[in-house]
């Protein structure tokens, strides 16, 4: 009867060998052979996992070279079939033009109680083990995961949703799209906010905002480098940065205008702005008197702070990064992809709220 069904399957006459299996498995329902064909069937009728677990099964089980190999044989079928649909996803869904510009893919943080089981569900999403999926997946903040085709990106984003992995996606298209001005100074803050503002065409104009309209405040530190002098390798002199400093950043977000206002200690003019009638000794005491100005009528609003965390997971997407304009102007005697990091990660909170 083996060769019956064997002779069924390669003339792809499936209903023939499913009859011949059932009568098979009757009289003989220990024997491998019928658990191998009975793997094929499933194969064949587009029951993949249900196929896996049968090849897998014998593989453990059985001893049998020939019938390891053709286990093995229809683990790799299962495989190139996979990897052959999941070409066809990609390619459909990165077919039109739109859908292959920049995109940034973003995971949410697991809590600690879903994170085992989440993260066996990645590791069959990636095709690796549940320990490595795991160790990728954040425990809190955001990780940039993957950049590439935002249709690609969005395909994968809603595998990984359907899985209950929280994650999210951005296109470059998306960010470009949100406006940013650098607040030069407020001629006032009560009962609206009055800020002389510079748009990305470097022009000066103010806007008045009630602060009802700010939807959350987004902070970040930003490292500035200096050139040191350091003794090296057999005591040779070497030019290396060292963090001298670091800038602070304020984004307002103002999602009803597509607009996000930018506050920088060292572009802020204190002298003009709302703290002219004080004399600090330090940048560093104008700027909390400032931040804390604003954060008084903004209390009740999130404030996102998490940037540094975020920033330490990109560093291999540091070239699809540096693709992004900043809108930050700090005295660097070289581009630091930290500057449009900032300003991803402010557009992502921005993206995220509005939904």
């Amino acid at each position: 009867m083996l060769e019956q069904i064997a002779a069924a399957f390669d003339r792809q006459d499936y209903q023939a060998a499913a009859d011949l299996l059932r009568e098979w498995v009757k009289q003989s329902p220990h024997d491998p052979w019928a658990k191998l064909y009975m793997g094929r069937l499933q194969e064949v009728s587009g029951k993949p996992k249900a196929a896996e677990e049968i090849y897998r099964q014998l593989l453990r089980s059985s001893a049998n070279a020939k019938l390891m190999a053709q286990a093995r044989q229809g683990l790799q079928r299962l495989e190139q079939a996979t990897k052959a649909q999941r070409q066809a996803a990609i390619a459909q869904a990165t077919a039109n033009p739109a859908d292959q510009e920049l995109g940034f893919l973003i995971l949410d943080a697991i809590p600690n109680d879903q994170r085992q089981e989440l993260g066996n569900r990645f590791a069959s999403l990636i095709h690796t083990d549940p320990y490595t999926a795991r160790g990728q997946l954040p425990s809190r903040g955001w990780r940039l995961y993957r950049t590439g085709a935002i249709g690609e990106l969005t395909l994968f984003g809603t595998e990984l949703r359907q899985a209950g992995i929280p994650a999210f996606w951005l296109s470059l298209s998306q960010i470009q799209r949100v406006e940013v001005f650098q607040i030069k100074y407020f001629q006032a803050l009560q009962p609206k906010a009055v800020a002389v503002c510079q748009n990305a065409a470097q022009q000066i104009g103010t806007l008045t905002f009630e602060w009802a309209e700010v939807q959350q405040r987004v902070e970040g530190l930003l490292p500035l480098f200096s050139q040191v002098v350091d003794v090296g390798y057999r005591d040779r002199l070497e030019w290396k940065e060292h963090i001298e400093d670091y800038a602070n950043l304020c984004d307002l977000h103002l999602p009803q205008r597509h607009c996000i206002l930018r506050l920088h200690d060292d572009r802020y003019d204190f002298q003009r702005g709302i703290t002219a009638n004080r004399a600090y000794d330090t940048l560093r005491q104008s700027w909390n008197e400032l931040t804390q100005a604003i954060a008084q009528p903004l209390s009740d609003r999130p404030l996102c702070s998490d940037f540094t965390q975020f920033a330490e997971t990109v560093d291999d997407f540091t070239d699809d990064i540096e693709r992004l304009e900043s809108h930050i102007y700090l005295p660097r005697s070289s581009d630091c992809y930290l500057d449009p990091t900032f300003h991803l990660y402010s557009c992502l909170v921005f993206h995220q709220s509005s939904q």
